[in-house]
């Protein structure tokens, strides 16, 4: 079979985030299985048009504004596909009407107030509109999506159906959980882009109000993004200098490191199509602390595999994080849950089912339901 993703950004783009990494593992998977997988995204400076990444056929071509056009050229000209992949990230490609065959649309969250966190006034509340109005454009088309809070939104924009596939992660459970108490120095740890949506200047204002209240503890940011020279500026008007590390961007095993070693990863986006990095923290028997946001609520079970705060404040997530400092037990039994957890969430668990999924959409079957993952992963905890 051949396969069609349009995705704004590829793997090489240099804003390429979470919403590729998982793209890149379906097409992998589909790629295994012997189809063709193109994949097709705008053009950025020193991107060849034309690319083989490993068996995935990358094209790019035309800017942010006129890819959707480019693409349709480019459209033209190749043997027909048996699915194409609509992915929406605030604007769609509108592929349903161009390309002749069925079409998917992926989403991974309905943007909503983050038009907001990247634009000011007239342009933010046209970006929020007119994706409320696309949505509703594509009510017929098939949606395919990873949390319940992305399609309880969808449902309410009149779409009628709507698919729902957990996310993978590269990240195996580890094989034995470590011991690891809680205490102080306090180790967190926020992975993410850092990017205005994130909130991380939030994780950092509730770090200062914990040192303020006694705690000591340590943070290490991994990642990049524009919003590093603020965090850079508020990390040092916060007096916060000698407790805080930036490491930029790490390899996976050094990541994995950071987040093995760390007590507690925190997580304040403003909205998550499910929270990748949360899973992540997981595998390395590591709990999250997070906002109670759209996607986070659902990649953290409260006071099952780590906690929610009451209030999207930093005054309430330093709440959650210092009611576990006296108290191990619970700890112990959040970390011990979300590293059991996780293992449902590993690739070898989802990518049968969303290939299967994908398989059977291509082939015309009219309400193919997706599959119950297997778990993979961890055998032994601590003695």
């Amino acid at each position: 079979m051949r396969f069609l993703m349009l995705n704004w950004r590829d793997p090489k783009n240099p804003f390429a985030g979470g919403a590729e990494r998982v793209t890149e593992g379906y097409l992998r998977a589909l790629r295994e299985r012997g189809h063709e997988v193109h994949w097709f995204a705008y053009a950025f400076e020193g991107g060849a048009p034309h690319e083989d990444l490993g068996g995935l056929h990358i094209h790019r071509a035309g800017t942010k504004l006129g890819a959707v056009f480019a693409a349709w050229k480019w459209y033209r000209r190749q043997p027909r596909f048996d699915l194409v992949i609509d992915q929406h990230h605030g604007l769609p490609w509108f592929a349903p009407w161009w390309s002749g065959v069925r079409t998917v649309a992926y989403i991974h969250e309905v943007l909503g107030p983050i038009w907001f966190a990247f634009y000011r006034g007239f342009t933010a509340r046209f970006g929020q509109w007119q994706e409320r109005r696309v949505i509703r454009l594509y009510r017929r088309v098939p949606f395919w999506t990873a949390s319940q809070s992305t399609r309880r939104m969808l449902e309410e924009l009149g779409v009628r159906r709507i698919y729902l596939i957990p996310y993978g992660v590269h990240t195996r459970p580890l094989p034995e959980l470590d011991p690891k108490p809680i205490g102080q120095p306090l180790r967190l740890a926020v992975v993410s882009r850092l990017q205005p949506n994130k909130r991380v200047d939030q994780v950092l204002r509730a770090c200062r109000c914990l040192l303020d209240r006694g705690v000591r503890l340590e943070l290490t940011i991994v990642g990049a993004g524009a919003d590093e020279p603020h965090l850079q500026e508020e990390t040092d008007r916060l007096g916060l200098r000698p407790v805080v590390r930036f490491t930029g961007l790490l390899p996976e095993a050094e990541k994995d490191a950071v987040l093995r070693r760390a007590h507690l990863l925190l997580h304040t986006s403003l909205r998550e199509g499910w929270g990748l990095n949360v899973i992540e923290a997981n595998a390395m028997g590591t709990p999250a602390v997070v906002y109670p946001a759209p996607g986070l609520t659902e990649s953290t079970l409260h006071d099952e595999t780590g906690l929610v705060s009451r209030e999207e404040t930093p005054e309430s997530l330093a709440d959650a994080v210092a009611s576990l400092l006296t108290d191990d037990a619970r700890y112990q039994r959040l970390r011990r849950q979300a590293w059991r957890r996780a293992a449902l969430y590993h690739w070898d668990a989802v990518l049968p089912v969303a290939c299967d999924w994908l398989e059977r959409m291509a082939a015309g079957e009219p309400d193919p339901q997706p599959r119950p993952a297997r778990p993979v992963g961890p055998t032994r905890e601590p003695a």
